[in-house]
């Protein structure tokens, strides 16, 4: 693991996303209508941005759209240059009256909202959802089509990834750490123009041009994981201008990073032990057939294993303890990933460790090639810039160690070294913790699954008791996010929610 914070929807999702996404091509240009939604009061200067026309063209993808979004680089200097952000929708199907856009994030901070909507959600939403909404998306500022960050090359992440990043002396916490600088160093030099714009505000606010440009006086939102802070975000910049907003795997806006990543470090330790007391009852599981605990050390005891002596993959790159670790990490986000990972536990046990790398890879988008998305790289612009680093260098992290090995046996150090990543950033940070309670926004829906490894319960918990309007939905269930996941319940309070205004009654669960 590589990202102070990385909050994801399901990898399998997102990867199948990636397969299915196609770029914008040349088409029907009928231009949309001109918003007829006004921008909100502060916005001098950005008259040109809220009363742009969008060009909708063909997209590679049957029944899409796609268009360019123009947004300021700076909103403190809104004639300082623009950044293009890539937007795509498909309309409402009906039958029914449309009820404007529903706009969609799946998170991470990094993943493409674009490639979420034409591979899952354009199509996985549920029907009446997709009957009475044009299902939108725009990648955020520095995120796949909209002016990308970029950091380093395939080879360059493929040496990143490998990086020990257990260190067990001064020699290998220096390398740790100089592999950190070298990751921030690239995207000063690979990324300047927008790096320091890449922000939850400003992404925030450019979601508000496009409710204006789209003619929509609410906006309507889905968003998962990370998306739920870019969503409440919003609601604290716009409380009257929120919608119907669906906050799916919520973060704790008001915890600083080293508590959230400790607090995720715990989430995965969670998961990881809902996967062991599974495992251990399965013919095929790799970890014994005894307790979950018992698992739990064996997975501990193969780690260090592989810190020792990596194993073959059939290509150059041997599965260490990182990778490793990191495709174990991948597994926790759905629990229909465990019998896959239950396989590439006993590949890798008897020395083969394709299986496992091909979960690290699926989790860091790295393609057959060997080149990888921008995932990783945005990941780490947004976090950096949204919060203050969690360590001031590698002698923190050493102190901290103990409580994050409290919070999780299995993966606890390696998740505390991952969380001196932003230490070098060469930007500042911009952003604070802070409590987001967005006065005079309607009621705004929180989901929170209770064995939810990225964003764990007690984040959604707080969140809802810092919103003013917020009403909390529980999901009493394992994997990361619950909206589209099998659950009926669920998704049947939600849709009511999205369709009629309705939220569901306080305190519901469901499983």
């Amino acid at each position: 693991m590589d990202s102070r914070r990385l909050l994801r929807t399901s990898a399998v999702a997102l990867a199948a996303a990636g397969l299915l996404v196609s770029g914008c091509t040349a088409g029907s240009d009928a231009a949309a209508p001109r918003g007829s939604a006004p921008s909100p009061s502060g916005t001098a200067g950005l008259e040109p941005y809220y009363g742009q026309r969008l060009s909708w063209r063909a997209c590679g993808v049957p029944d899409f759209q796609c268009a360019t979004l123009r947004a300021p680089l700076d909103y403190a200097r809104p004639d300082a240059g623009e950044v293009k952000l890539a937007v795509s929708r498909v309309k409402a199907t009906g039958p029914g009256k449309r009820l404007g856009s529903l706009l969609v994030n799946p998170g991470g901070p990094g993943g493409s909202a674009v490639g979420y909507l034409q591979g899952y959600a354009g199509i996985g939403y549920p029907a009446p959802v997709k009957a009475r909404y044009d299902m939108v998306a725009v990648d955020p500022r520095g995120v796949a089509r909209s002016e990308p960050v970029e950091c380093l090359t395939g080879p360059q992440m493929d040496t990143y990834t490998q990086v020990d990043a257990t260190p067990d002396d001064a020699r290998e916490s220096a390398a740790l750490a100089t592999s950190f600088r070298t990751f921030a160093s690239g995207c000063g030099k690979r990324a300047r123009k927008v790096l320091s714009h890449v922000s939850t505000v400003e992404s925030a606010r450019d979601m508000d041009i496009l409710r204006a440009v789209l003619g929509d006086e609410k906006l309507t939102y889905v968003g998962a994981s990370y998306g739920t802070f870019l969503g409440a975000t919003y609601a604290e910049l716009f409380p009257g201008r929120a919608g119907r907003l669906v906050l799916d795997g919520a973060m704790d806006p008001s915890l600083p990073a080293v508590d959230l990543n400790r607090d995720q470090t715990a989430g995965f330790e969670t998961a990881f032990q809902a996967f062991a007391a599974d495992c251990v009852k399965q013919p095929d599981c790799p970890l014994g057939t005894g307790s979950a605990e018992a698992a739990a050390v064996r997975m501990r005891a193969f780690f260090r294993e592989l810190d020792a002596e990596p194993v073959p993959t059939g290509e150059s790159r041997r599965l260490g303890e990182s990778l490793a670790t990191t495709g174990v990490i991948a597994a926790m986000y759905d629990e229909a990933a465990w019998p896959q990972l239950r396989e590439a536990l006993t590949q890798a046990m008897g020395g083969e460790g394709s299986g496992l790398l091909a979960l690290a890879d699926s989790y860091y988008e790295r393609e057959a090639d060997g080149t990888y998305s921008n995932l990783m790289f945005a990941n780490a612009a947004v976090n950096c810039l949204d919060l203050p680093p969690a360590f001031d260098g590698p002698a923190e992290v050493e102190k901290a160690v103990p409580s994050f090995e409290k919070a999780s046996p299995v993966f606890g150090e390696g998740l505390a070294w991952a969380s001196l990543n932003c230490t070098y950033w060469p930007t500042p940070a911009t952003g604070r913790p802070h409590r987001i309670t967005a006065k005079g926004a309607p009621p705004l829906l929180v989901v929170g699954t209770t064995r939810d490894p990225a964003t764990p319960y007690k984040w959604a918990q707080s969140l809802a008791s810092q919103l003013a309007s917020g009403v909390l939905l529980t999901y009493e269930g394992d994997g990361h996010t619950a909206y589209g996941r099998g659950s009926d319940c669920i998704d049947s309070a939600i849709n009511a929610y999205l369709l009629e205004g309705a939220p569901p009654a306080k305190g519901k669960r469901c499983s």
